[in-house]
């Protein structure tokens, strides 16, 4: 089972190379494709594809990793792209995005570089799986370990789904022993910070992150992880929506109600998922 390993912090992020050792430990063939500069909050962006300028890549080295490892000059999904169509080996069976230093949780997780490769490999029907963890600060650097362990556990799960599933995993920064368990969690209205203006001036917007004061129900995602469990999310990027008089097809016509899901219409996963 061929496992490509990506984040959107970095090839040199220290979350990265505890996952691929544990992967790599756990029995899989690991490849490390991730950028080589910290590409957070890229989304499923996949930069200059197609442009005509080719793209640097770096050989690295992860210690205690005897799997090749790359520094892509790209954002997180265009690593994904670049594994899939097998420029640097054979086309993996999964992708695993992360750790990402800080959760990714609730609906801003849209714009997660980390959330952003799972769901790349899912457009090319790859099962993928999406990891974060909530570090508390760069003194609990051996922390990953917690994270990356409860993967290898969670992994098997992934391979035996749906063949295009992605699932997102979000982790407490407390040791393994500590974590209560694996709870199946739904998204949080908001994540536990959201951004700000701190001011314009010269030309430039100042852009902060600051405490969104949200308090999640326990059993979304962000309220899982707040109750000492790592919450694990079955998520899709592209769905349709449809309204009850909505179907495929129909003639548009300017009096016709807009299908919404705030209006609590049906979401529908686009149906390239059942046409495999």
């Amino acid at each position: 089972m061929r496992v490509l390993i990506t984040n959107d912090d970095g090839v040199e992020s220290p979350g990265i190379h505890e996952l691929a050792r544990q992967i790599e430990a756990a029995g899989y063939d690991v490849i490390v494709m991730a950028p080589d500069h910290d590409a957070s909050g890229t989304g499923a962006s996949l930069g200059g594809i197609g442009n005509g300028i080719p793209v640097n890549v770096t050989p690295t080295r992860i210690e205690g990793l005897a799997s090749p490892a790359y520094g892509i000059a790209g954002p997180p999904a265009m690593c994904v792209v670049a594994g899939i169509l097998e420029a640097l080996g054979p086309m993996p069976d999964v992708v695993v995005s992360g750790i990402n230093a800080g959760l990714n949780t609730g609906r801003s997780a849209l714009h997660s570089g980390t959330i952003g490769a799972a769901l790349a490999g899912q457009n090319f029907g790859i099962r993928s799986l999406a990891v974060s963890m909530n570090r508390k600060s760069p003194d609990h650097e051996w922390l990953w370990s917690t994270a990356a362990a409860i993967t290898v556990e969670v992994l098997p799960t992934l391979i035996a789904g749906p063949k295009r599933g992605v699932l997102n995993l979000n982790v407490p920064g407390v040791p393994r022993d500590e974590v209560l368990g694996i709870r199946w969690a739904g998204l949080a209205k908001l994540g536990s910070v959201q951004s700000a203006i701190e001011k314009f001036e010269d030309g430039k917007i100042h852009f902060q992150l600051v405490d969104s004061g949200y308090e999640p129900h326990e059993t979304t995602d962000l309220g899982t992880v707040h109750a000492g469990y790592a919450a694990l999310t079955s998520i899709h990027g592209a769905s349709e929506v449809w309204g009850p008089e909505g179907e495929p097809g129909k003639l548009y016509h300017p009096d016709d109600d807009m299908h919404a899901a705030s209006a609590g219409h049906e979401l529908r996963p686009s149906r390239s998922v059942f046409d495999d």
